[in-house]
């Protein structure tokens, strides 16, 4: 198994250190050796862990997990833990949805009332078109006062999607439904109580039966519990403690005094927040995987495997969602860097964080792992964590990488 702990910043891969470096050119070396310091940087400096997989498609996958000094002692990463990757989740959920489109079982443009009745407000004017690309005009539950003490784990009690939807509140500023992009992660569960009642199955076996089942996914699965499934190791997550979580969320959230992330304290200021129980998010979020396998699954998808091309055009057309770095189609991110154009999604839980994207063909896919979310807002951690995401993405495309240093 890969441990953070393989020497050398040329090294590529930690399952196989060195066994091709002989064979790579001095520029690949190179290139290697300066994503393994950017993936350090990064650790030391509030990424706390990383995991980089970059595959070209040329049968050779780049892997690194690096982590700073203190987390060894909780967990050693490895490249193919299992990690929590959470609104990646999304693009699965469109890609069910989109799947039972094909089959003229959803339509694109049938209400949220037809298929939910009574249960979203303003269902009537809102599609399943809408939920997908986030322009229903749904605000999103994730912050409001009824639900923060269960995503910061203070409040254990169990949410069905079906509560979640009767405390979410309207889009601010309002908007109509069809106006404007406004990312929601109601919109998600909707879709999820829909494929349920389209097909007569429930979500994790439809994920099964359609996903990771066909695809070899053998390390993941939809979380319906706190707990980790038995049989490999995962990714220890951590947040910043309730003092400086307030600080780096001021301006932005007015967090409650004492409104903090549960968990063991760990290292002065961090909180280890493995254990808080995702199951909540659901269709929205509630995927675990391994870099591997999500990559396995974004290349099925974008190389048209799962998906007819008729429904992977519509998924891939976007509405201007700028703050996600481009646009969003139907649960699928249009990402535009200084490198090329990207396709995939993000993903946040407490102590998770995730870019995993694609090429336009689905030929060549990147994934980077972070087992923190909250603190990589932080401005050192933010700016070398996206030197590293962007780093990645660059080796990916076979374009070299930005040659500005990060912060110290």
């Amino acid at each position: 198994m890969a441990l953070a702990t393989c020497m050398g910043a040329a090294l590529v891969s930690c399952s196989d250190a060195g066994s091709d470096d002989a064979g790579r050119s001095a520029a690949d070396t190179a290139a290697a050796a300066r994503l393994a310091g950017l993936a350090q940087k990064a650790a030391d400096t509030g990424s706390l862990g990383v995991i980089v997989r970059i595959d070209s498609g040329d049968g050779k996958p780049v892997e690194l997990a690096r982590q700073a000094a203190w987390t060894e002692d909780d967990h050693r990463i490895a490249a193919d833990d299992r990690f929590r990757v959470g609104s990646n989740t999304k693009t699965v959920t469109a890609t069910l949805v989109l799947q039972q489109v094909a089959d003229k079982r959803i339509g694109l443009d049938d209400t949220v009332e037809q298929w939910l009745p009574g249960l979203v407000k303003g269902g009537k004017d809102i599609t399943v078109r809408m939920l997908l690309n986030h322009t229903s005009g749904l605000g999103d539950f994730l912050l409001t006062p009824q639900f923060l003490p269960s995503l910061t784990g203070q409040d254990k009690r169990a949410w069905t999607p079906q509560k979640l939807l009767a405390i979410t509140p309207g889009q601010a500023p309002p908007a109509e439904p069809g106006e404007t992009y406004s990312y929601s992660n109601a919109n998600y569960e909707a879709l999820g109580l829909i494929l349920e009642k389209a097909t007569g199955s429930g979500l994790a076996e439809l994920i099964k039966k359609k996903i990771t089942g066909p695809l070899g996914m053998k390390d993941s699965y939809l979380a319906t519990k706190a707990g980790w499934n038995t049989g490999q190791q995962h990714v220890t997550g951590y947040e910043p403690d309730a003092e400086r979580l307030k600080a780096i969320l001021s301006g932005t959230v007015d967090l409650p005094e004492g409104v903090g992330f549960a968990g063991p304290g760990r290292s002065g200021d961090n909180i280890d927040t493995s254990a808080i129980d995702p199951s909540w998010s659901w269709a929205a979020g509630g995927m675990v995987s391994t870099a591997h396998d999500w990559q396995r699954f974004l290349t099925a998808l974008i190389s048209g495997e799962l998906l007819p091309k008729a429904q992977l055009e519509q998924m891939r057309t976007t509405v201007d969602a700028p703050e996600e770095g481009g646009g969003y189609g139907l649960g699928l991110m249009r990402v535009d860097t200084t490198c090329g154009t990207v396709w995939g999604h993000t993903g946040g839980l407490p102590g998770y964080s995730s870019e995993i994207y694609t090429d336009a063909s689905g030929r060549r896919s990147v994934a980077v792992l972070t087992s923190t979310n909250f603190g990589i807002k932080e401005k050192k951690a933010a700016t070398n964590n996206k030197a590293l995401v962007e780093a990645a993405i660059c080796q990916m495309l076979g374009k070299p990488q930005p040659s500005d240093s990060p912060a110290g």
